[in-house]
């Protein structure tokens, strides 16, 4: 005669093979029973660390674990990547990022740390969002039309800042549309250009929404544009790229909880169910979307098929944007 625990395991392992996520009541009795380390590849403090920050806080509630907020910022997020892949596959490291500048990094890097298709898988998904070009407050652009006019008045002597892989092909992009010369300026972490964006030195930025819906709300810039086919609805005010005539701008990012490889599918399963449940409470949703984002709820399989999709897409965007690997 089975065991409860048998009955139990049979139970998981039936919904894991539906492509459903595991309810966190229905989780080994063994996962989690200690301190949770979620890394990010953003500085502390960076609008994206609050994000990680958000969902942490949410994780420990629900888990009753200590939940560890660890910044590795820097190389795009290859940093934070190569850590977590190289961690022990238990379900304790956790790596929340742009999952979609992960993928981008096999092509942007002639050497990448890892291969994202075979090291690391998706656990879970969390957002989608728009990445957006701002430019400072100061700036006397209103438009993307007005922006073209004046960069393609400046020549070489204008400036972009980006500070990672979905900005620098979205600029490269946009400038190769425009046939502007305007000169990137690559940037370590997002908090980095804050000074010059500030300051003016900068014409405009390609940057994640929720960078930059921070420096809206603090004065520091503006919204010119946004990469979503259709406006937001958490943000209508701010026209599309396709309205301004350039749909090959139109581009997605989206978060995701990554895990080393190896991790037994019983506790990315767990991981799942305890993130959709967090993305399911509507005040999830209000902070998303103040964010620049919407809720994106799936299953690892899904999460992991869209991932190595990106992976494909990602080559066709370096090579459209015309980048030499670094």
């Amino acid at each position: 005669m089975k065991s409860v625990k048998g009955i139990l395991s049979g139970l998981v392992m039936g919904i894991a093979m539906l492509g459903g996520s595991v309810p966190a009541v229905m989780a080994q009795d063994s996962y989690p029973s200690q301190t949770i380390n979620l890394i990010t590849g953003f500085p502390a403090g960076s609008g994206a660390d609050v994000l990680v920050r958000y969902f942490g806080n949410e994780l420990a509630e629900l888990t009753g674990e200590t939940v560890v907020v660890v910044n590795r910022a820097g190389a795009a997020g290859n940093i934070g990547a190569e850590f977590v892949a190289r961690s022990d596959p238990d379900g304790y490291t956790m790596y929340i990022h742009a999952a979609s500048s992960i993928a981008g990094n096999m092509h942007l890097f002639r050497d990448p740390p890892i291969n994202v298709a075979e090291d690391i898988r998706i656990a879970a998904t969390l957002n989608q969002q728009a990445f957006m070009l701002i430019v400072p407050a100061s700036s006397p652009y209103e438009t993307i039309a007005d922006l073209i006019e004046g960069l393609r008045a400046e020549g070489a002597e204008g400036s972009y800042a980006t500070s990672n892989t979905t900005g620098r092909v979205m600029g490269r992009i946009f400038t190769d549309a425009a046939g502007l010369e305007t000169v990137e300026v690559p940037y370590r972490t997002d908090t980095d250009i804050i000074p010059d964006l500030a300051a003016g030195v900068l014409d405009f930025a390609m940057m994640n929404p929720v960078f930059s819906l921070a420096q809206v709300a603090e004065g520091r810039a503006r919204i010119l544009a946004v990469s979503t086919p259709e406006r937001l609805q958490a943000a209508p005010d701010y026209p599309t790229f396709a309205e301004a005539g350039m749909p090959e701008l139109v581009m997605l990012s989206w978060f995701a909880v990554m895990v080393p490889s190896a991790t037994p599918d019983d506790v990315v399963n767990t991981i799942n169910g305890y993130f959709n449940e967090i993305l399911a409470r509507e005040e999830t949703a209000e902070f998303l979307n103040s964010n620049g984002g919407d809720p994106f709820i799936s299953t690892p399989e899904e999460g992991q098929a869209l991932l190595l999709q990106q992976i494909e897409d990602w080559e066709r965007y370096v090579a459209i944007a015309n980048i030499e690997p670094i």
